[in-house]
Parts: C-alpha cells; sequence; structure tokens
C-alpha cells in the first residue's frame, strides 16, 4: 500500500548514519588489530578477546552489555567503534523457516541477507558481496539492477552477525555460510578473502562449510585454490555451448566454457575438493534430456557434483521452471552417465528469496542513491 512505501522510504532516508561511517566497524576486524586499538588508547590487549567473545559467541547488541568490561572502556567503544553499520528495513518469514532480510547500508544502498534452517540440523547465511552485481545474468534479479558498489569486510561479515543473533536466542548457531546473494564474490576478492578468515576465526566457521559461487572469473578461480583450499567452490554454469551461455552470461565471452572448465580442473587438482556446478533449470532451455548428455560429456572427468535449481522466476526473466517430472529425469540422466547430482532444496520459495528479488521490489517504489561503480 502507499502508506507501507512511505514509511518505508522514511526508513531509508534515516538510515544514511554519519556517525556509523566515522566510527570503525568492529566487526570483521582483526583480533591483533583491536589489541593495537587497545594498547593504544591505555588499555589492557586482553580486553581484545573478551570484546570478541561478547560479539561473537554472547551475540550482544550494545557496547554497554559488555558488563565484564570497565564502564570508560565500553563508553570509549560506543564513541569510536561500531558494533553494527546497517539497519533491518525489511524482513520476510517464510513458512519452511526460512528469514530473508534486506540491510541499509551507511550510504543508503540496499542488499539482501537470507537464513535458511534444514531438517538435518545446518543452519546456513546466503550473504551478499556487493550492492548489485556487474555480472548481467539475464536470469538474476541482481544481474539486471546493475552494480553499485563494493561491500566491505564487516558489511559481509555483519549479515552473519545477523543471523547468528537470531539462532543465538533458539540456542543454535550458524553452521554454513554460502556467498550465493547478490554480486559476484571473486570480483570482490580481497575483502571477501577476508571476511572468509573472520568467518573461520572469529565466527568459528570451518573452511569446508563455506562456499563461494561465481559466474565463472577464471583468473579468481585459480587463486582461491590457492589463498582458501578448503573452502567450496560453486560456479554456475547453466550452458553447455558458448553460444547459448553468451546469451544468458555475459561473462562468457572473456572467459568461455572451455576456459572455465580447465580452471575448475586446475582447482581441484591443487585443492582434491570437488566442485559444485550450479545448473538454473529453465524450461524449454536447458532441461532436455540432449542438454542433460551434453553436460554429462562436457563433466566428465571433473571432480564435481551438480546442483540442478528449478529457475525462480523474476521480473525481468519471465522463462519458468520446468515439471518436477523433467527435473527428475535430468537428474537421473547426469547420475546414470557417473556425475553426481541433485535437486537443491528449494527455501522461502513463497517469499521473495530469489537473489535480489527483495531489493529490487523495495527499490522499484523508491530509487536508490547514484553510486561510483567500480568493480576493480
Amino acid at each position: 500500500t502507499q502508506s507501507t512505501w512511505g514509511r518505508f522510504a522514511r526508513l531509508l532516508r534515516s538510515c544514511a548514519n554519519p556517525s556509523a561511517v566515522h566510527r570503525q566497524p568492529i566487526c570483521g576486524m582483526k583480533l591483533d588489530d583491536l589489541k593495537q586499538w587497545l594498547t593504544q588508547r591505555g588499555h589492557q590487549a586482553f580486553r581484545a578477546k573478551q570484546i570478541f567473545d561478547s560479539v561473537y559467541t554472547h551475540h550482544v547488541n550494545s557496547f554497554q552489555e559488555m558488563s565484564a568490561l570497565p564502564l570508560a572502556l565500553r563508553e570509549q567503544l560506543e564513541q569510536e567503534m561500531a558494533l553494527d553499520t546497517m539497519k533491518l528495513v525489511s524482513q520476510q518469514l517464510s513458512k519452511d523457516g526460512t528469514i530473508k532480510c534486506a540491510h541499509s547500508l551507511s550510504d543508503r544502498q540496499i542488499i539482501e541477507t537470507v537464513l535458511m534452517r534444514y531438517k538435518d540440523g545446518r543452519t546456513s547465511v546466503c550473504v551478499s558481496s556487493q550492492a548489485g552485481c556487474a555480472m548481467g545474468c539475464t536470469f538474476c534479479a541482481t544481474g539486471q539492477m546493475g552494480f553499485s558498489r563494493q561491500l566491505t569486510v564487516n558489511e559481509i561479515c555483519e549479515q552473519v552477525l545477523w543471523a547468528s543473533r537470531i539462532v543465538h536466542k533458539e540456542k543454535s548457531r550458524v553452521s554454513n555460510v554460502v556467498m550465493m546473494g547478490m554480486g559476484e564474490p571473486l570480483t570482490n576478492y580481497r575483502n571477501v578473502v577476508l571476511a572468509i578468515n573472520s568467518l573461520h576465526d572469529d565466527f568459528g566457521i570451518g573452511w569446508r562449510h563455506i562456499t563461494v559461487s561465481t559466474a565463472g572469473v577464471v583468473p579468481n578461480i585459480l587463486k582461491l585454490a590457492k589463498d582458501l583450499p578448503q573452502v567450496t567452490l560453486a560456479v554456475s554454469l547453466h550452458a553447455v555451448t558458448d553460444e547459448q551461455r553468451n546469451k544468458i552470461m555475459p561473462i562468457n565471452s572473456r572467459y568461455p566454457i572451455a576456459e572455465l572448465l580447465d580452471a575448475c580442473r586446475q582447482h581441484t587438482k591443487l585443492t582434491g575438493r570437488r566442485v559444485s556446478f550450479e545448473w538454473a533449470l529453465i524450461a524449454n532451455h536447458n532441461d532436455s534430456p540432449s542438454v542433460a548428455n551434453q553436460l554429462a560429456k562436457l563433466l566428465k572427468g571433473i571432480l564435481c557434483h551438480v546442483n540442478v535449481i528449478p529457475l525462480n522466476s523474476t521480473q525481468g526473466f519471465k522463462e519458468k521452471a520446468p515439471s518436477k517430472q523433467v527435473v527428475e529425469e535430468f537428474v537421473k540422466i547426469l547420475n546414470d552417465n557417473g556425475i553426481e547430482a541433485s535437486v537443491r532444496v528449494r527455501r522461502g520459495i513463497d517469499i521473495d528469496s530469489g537473489c535480489g528479488q527483495l531489493r529490487a521490489n523495495l527499490v522499484r517504489k523508491q530509487p536508490l542513491p547514484t553510486t561510483t561503480a567500480t568493480t576493480t
């Protein structure tokens, strides 16, 4: 309704928080850097561990809740540090327990985060690495909106902190993080790697429980294999020929399929880890038995698994997902040809769970500020 969008517009305008911009974000900060910050101000270095425990174990919402710290230190932290630099502007709850939220950043850009719970006990968070995306994939709501800017280390980590606070109240913890939200993680390489190190060291999430998804940025696939060999690599493939992939994924004109798959082979050789190939199944486009057989031939000899994902339609891409029977036949053909494949469990299908959908719906009524775009 008009009144609802009016409230959202007022909230969005209020999210420009100059004080948060000038204070140093604590989430994603290295422990040694915090120790240095403390000693430079006359405090004892061991306080850094107490602060980290408060943030990552006890999930406090303010510095004043850090009761183990002296009052003077808490007040100084409030003046010079920021525990939260983002504001929650929208949150949706699915009937399956999935929670999707939109966060407003200090410059009023909007990003999305999704918290997913599974019956096997996993609690996974899908995080964004950029505001918008420059890849231009036609079937993706984020790709349709264009690129705004890179996310900082703290903005990536704070998304996991948001989810951790929710599940902490349920006496649970985040077990997995997937970088499959808005943006191309491998074109924000430095910040993504630093954030992943924080997720492991500070949040206590195992390397193998962190997944980085890419549309196919070949040089950084190989770099990731060397820098973070135990992190899972997921590659969005979606087509078996360059002609088909060029139409839906413009990055293919720079890094064609043969070059991409060669990088994946090198990645598995360097890491010993299998690659996960993402396949958005689009009715009457890439869902036929013929395509399944071509895909099996293409991936033969690569240590991999194929995640088959029935398409989640978006405002700018009106194609549909195929029937359940077609999906099952596609997976069966891959498995029969020796390629491990399964249908990804769909979460939050009754809400705007697809990448970029919630943000797109929000900004359709309230345009975002213009930001100078750079993907370097």
